[in-house]
């Protein structure tokens, strides 16, 4: 079974100026007042994972605390992200930097990240948040019928599921944000057959996971290369265990396999990329081209230093804010109804890097 590494905050009592009621404390943090009056008293008889809720409740409410002061009506909204640390420290900045815009509503969230957690933890996150109430979830998580059927207990709860950057198009989520992700694994496609124009094979990266948004990106790259390079040779490589040492040991071993190999195409949403580059370099072959996904810190640097040829990415923040805006109109506080919209691929050179990226560095 796949070792769940949830990302903990260490916070403890003190350390950030808490002055919010018990109440939105609990209501933050999911819990019952009378837990988190205990927690706050220290009283004892509580165990440590929930009094971790509440010091992260807290500190999502200093964090959110602009929000909070703002007029209107206030939407609770649970994230849900099964990824990397990297992935979901950036979808919670890019939900956090929209908070303050959103209109006409005020937005509390509460998170809930966790890397490859097993998925029946996955789902009894799902359930909880049915349990006890939300105005909606955004939702990253791999395609199995356990999941669906956990998205399908949020709807009967009224509760509307907001896919992102990965979809489960046969739940019953109200609409999918994010990267169209076979226009993008395309446009890796024709990247690749405009920079190597000879016969080179490309290693192809990703991961086990079931996640729809490799799927798509993969049948994307497969049917473009294959239509506009037929004779041209694709290498599959699949790492299942999340590690960068298997991951470079395992593409060291396929370029000793295969002297043709000259680029690569990484599927992975986030991570794994420099794995790949040491690799190369421990075999003393050169990667002419390499394309890969999403501008974050890993892949920033790389492509500062001409290890990476361009980078496809999308505005996170953009498909959060829109969620949000799902989430209003699900509601009424908005007008027009609910619908999936795809983010534009972007292809980021290391001479086209936005300015808001730099930051990253």
């Amino acid at each position: 079974m796949t070792t769940s590494r949830v990302h903990h905050l260490s916070l403890r009592l003190g350390d950030v100026p808490h002055p919010y009621p018990v109440r939105e404390i609990a209501r933050q943090a999911g819990l019952s007042e009378a837990t988190v009056d205990r927690v706050l008293n220290r009283r004892g008889g509580v165990r440590q994972s929930t009094a971790d809720e509440v010091h992260r409740a807290i500190a999502d409410l200093h964090r959110q605390r602009s929000q909070m002061r703002l007029t209107g009506r206030t939407f609770f909204l649970d994230l849900v992200v099964d990824a990397p640390a990297r992935f979901s420290r950036a979808v919670r900045a890019a939900l956090e930097s929209q908070l303050p815009l959103v209109r006409p509503a005020t937005f509390r969230t509460r998170f809930h990240l966790a890397e490859a957690p097993p998925i029946p933890e996955l789902v009894a996150t799902l359930d909880g948040i049915a349990r006890r109430g939300s105005q909606g979830v955004v939702l990253k998580a791999p395609e199995h019928h356990l999941v669906v059927t956990a998205v399908e207990r949020l709807a009967d709860a009224g509760i509307p599921v907001v896919t992102l950057v990965t979809d489960l198009p046969t739940s019953r989520r109200v609409a999918y944000l994010g990267l169209d992700n076979r226009a993008a694994g395309a446009t890796a496609a024709y990247l690749l057959d405009q920079w190597l124009p000879d016969a080179g094979a490309v290693l192809v990266t990703r991961g086990a996971g079931s996640f729809r948004g490799e799927d798509d990106r993969e049948m994307g790259f497969r049917a473009t290369m294959r239509a506009m390079r037929p004779g041209r040779r694709q290498v599959y490589l699949i790492e299942p265990t999340g590690d960068e040492e298997v991951l470079r040991d395992l593409v060291r071993d396929a370029l000793a396999a295969d002297p043709d190999i000259a680029a690569v195409y990484s599927l992975y949403a986030t991570g794994g990329n420099a794995a790949t580059v040491a690799a190369f370099a421990d075999a003393g072959r050169a990667c002419r081209v390499f394309v890969a996904h999403d501008l974050d810190a890993e892949n920033l640097t790389l492509l500062q230093e001409g290890h990476l040829s361009a980078v496809l990415h999308h505005d996170l923040a953009l498909d959060l804010c829109r969620a949000c805006h799902v989430v209003m109109q699900v509601h009424g506080a908005l007008p027009g109804a609910p619908r999936s919209q795809h983010s534009s691929v972007q292809v980021i050179t290391p001479y086209s890097i936005p300015a808001e990226a730099l930051s990253l560095s």
